[in-house]
């Protein structure tokens, strides 16, 4: 069945748009999507395709409303990042002011956004908050027409978008290395992570405005492939022409970076500086000792809640700020 045949309904798809698309009745249509015994396999095959290509998913809130309020929220964060576990614990403490209980749905290799969130649908949950860095817009949309969707440190377009300033948390951190007389300057980029556009362009607009040079050397948002790509970089680059003060992507690369700083028999600060984002517990390690952007957790789980309790949730942007650490200094070549 090709999606030519079935174009989308700018309204939330219903059983009925399910059943029409894959020539049963309502009757058959439910018998499928309930997983109950009474329909043939071929008519299972095509109404379950059908389904997928609406986008069609059991209204969540309507089984709610038929029984009680499920006073649960579905969360949806990425395995293996601390500033995410941060956030889930400020997100959990939110729910308990308000009598709420989380479900936690974690994505990573082996389980995408969609199958997360589809899980915490089913469910039961009466909203998603979640950070999306990779499902596109208009899912996204076309899900909150089911039940309220938040999303975290990204802004979407159709829904409350709660996030951090990125431009200012870099302007913030640029201005800095230049204060300390950095002129050369590098960020580790953190790729198709949530928020790594943002921070990227604003590295380059920052760096453009205080007049030095900047450079965006591929990473990731992660150690491993932030020391792979540092690595390489001190390996074929003379030292004269090298940068002097590296932005991470966020702290776990810039602790990457750190590892192939000191492979490479650099001392940090006083012959290179390097500083990451997000104020993570990585950064306040005595050995890291990591100048950091600092997110506001705390404001973000408290306006992620509010938005997935009210009706229409409020998008709101929160201010960053720098936290220097013993990881940057005075350029003194």
């Amino acid at each position: 069945m090709s999606s030519a045949s079935t174009p989308r309904s700018a309204k939330r798809p219903t059983l009925a748009d399910v059943a029409r698309a894959s020539g049963v009745s309502v009757a058959l249509a439910s018998i499928v999507m309930r997983e109950a015994e009474g329909a043939s396999e071929e008519s299972r095959t095509r109404v379950k395709q059908a389904a997928t290509e609406l986008g069609y998913r059991p209204d969540s809130r309507a089984r709610s409303l038929r029984s009680s309020r499920s006073k649960t929220l579905g969360l949806a964060l990425a395995m293996g990042e601390p500033f995410h576990a941060e956030l889930a614990d400020a997100l959990y403490a939110e729910a308990d002011q308000h009598g709420f209980e989380i479900i936690l749905g974690a994505t990573g290799k082996h389980r995408n956004e969609r199958r997360v969130l589809n899980t915490l649908i089913d469910a039961g949950v009466e909203a998603v908050i979640g950070v999306f860095p990779k499902l596109p817009a208009t899912q996204l949309v076309q899900i909150s027409k089911q039940l309220p969707v938040i999303s975290l440190l990204r802004k979407v377009r159709g829904l409350p978008s709660i996030t951090t300033d990125e431009s200012a948390g870099i302007e913030q951190l640029v201005d800095h290395f230049v204060q300390l007389g950095h002129t050369r300057l590098m960020h580790l980029d953190g790729g198709s992570a949530v928020a790594a556009q943002q921070r990227r362009e604003a590295f380059l607009a920052s760096a453009t405005r205080a007049k030095v040079q900047a450079q965006i050397l591929a990473a990731g948002p992660d150690d491993a492939t932030a020391f792979e790509a540092l690595n390489r970089y001190f390996e074929q680059t003379p030292p004269t022409q090298r940068a002097t003060a590296i932005s991470a992507f966020n702290d776990r690369a810039a602790l990457g970076a750190r590892q192939a700083i000191d492979l490479a028999d650099l001392r940090v600060p006083q012959q290179i500086s390097v500083a990451g984002y997000d104020d993570s517990e990585f950064s306040r390690l005595a050995h890291a000792d990591l100048t950091s952007v600092r997110q506001d957790v705390a404001a973000l789980a408290k306006a992620a809640m509010l938005a997935a309790l009210d009706t229409p949730g409020t998008s709101s942007t929160h201010a960053p700020q720098l936290v220097v650490r013993g990881s940057t200094g005075q350029h003194t070549a």
